[in-house]
């Protein structure tokens, strides 16, 4: 499903990307074309490769034997905001190739930029509570896969702490929307999450089979759960944007900076 805040969201951070890297010409078009993250990827492949630094990008891991390479953007305008890249060509969720072992090197690397987030707010919102997501083909505005890291809705958060430890190791429906939208959950225990594809997961979400149209999010389970690890949450619509449950202001942190103490 997706909300329109969502939608108008993704189109901003295209636009933004756009305008730091497109510069002005009568031939160009005022819209950002759909390759505009995988420029600024670029961008920052070349200038770690030849002057060891990353601009624009918060890190860039150029990869090794078979460690794929992988690279941290910050959205423009948005503190907490970050997205993890490849640096090869790798359309989206749907490309085959994520069913293999590059699909798991991308989610270790995701797991591993979460701190970026969390050093952002100063440790008020810690890295079990930075989400990933990976929006569908439609839910997307860049053909370069891209795993959104983000604070949590508040909301998402209360039913992940009232509802996740009911989660098992099979998709099964969650029992409550997230964010509006209807998803399957399962567990990824700590000991697996190591070696854990979600990409390759995706292909066991009940239902008629259809990558193009499935989003996905990850979450780490909440302290005191009896089974510590990873909550993957799934779901299949026209344009599904699993992105919706983060909240791009991270108003836990505002919450609780302001919260009073003593």
């Amino acid at each position: 499903m997706g909300t329109e805040a969502g939608r108008g969201r993704r189109t901003g951070i295209a636009a933004a990307f756009a305008g730091l890297l497109l510069a002005p010409s009568a031939e160009a078009a005022p819209d950002p074309t759909r390759d505009v993250l995988w420029m600024a990827l670029k961008t920052c492949v070349l200038a770690k490769r030849i002057a060891n630094r990353t601009f624009p990008c918060l890190s860039v891991d150029l990869g090794e034997g078979e460690r794929p390479g992988t690279a941290v953007l910050r959205a423009p305008g948005e503190s907490t905001h970050l997205v993890v890249m490849p640096t090869d060509t790798v359309k989206g969720l749907e490309a085959s190739s994520l069913r293999g072992p590059n699909g798991a090197a991308y989610w270790r690397a995701a797991l591993a930029a979460r701190h970026f987030v969390s050093d952002e707010l100063k440790d008020r919102v810690p890295e079990g509570e930075v989400a990933l997501a990976v929006n569908s083909a439609r839910g997307r505005s860049q053909d370069q896969l891209h795993i959104h890291l983000d604070c949590l809705r508040p909301k998402v958060l209360d039913a992940l702490d009232t509802h996740g430890r009911a989660v098992g190791a099979a998709w099964k429906p969650f029992p409550v929307p997230l964010a509006g939208d209807r998803f399957q959950a399962m567990r990824v225990r700590a000991a697996e999450a190591e070696a854990f594809n979600p990409f390759a997961a995706l292909t066991r979400l009940p239902g008629r089979r259809d990558l193009t149209r499935t989003s996905f999010a990850a979450v780490a389970t909440r302290p005191g759960d009896p089974e510590p690890g990873y909550l993957l949450l799934a779901y299949r619509a026209p344009i599904a944007s699993a992105e919706d449950i983060m909240d791009h202001t991270c108003a836990l942190a505002t919450a609780r900076r302001t919260r009073p103490t003593g």
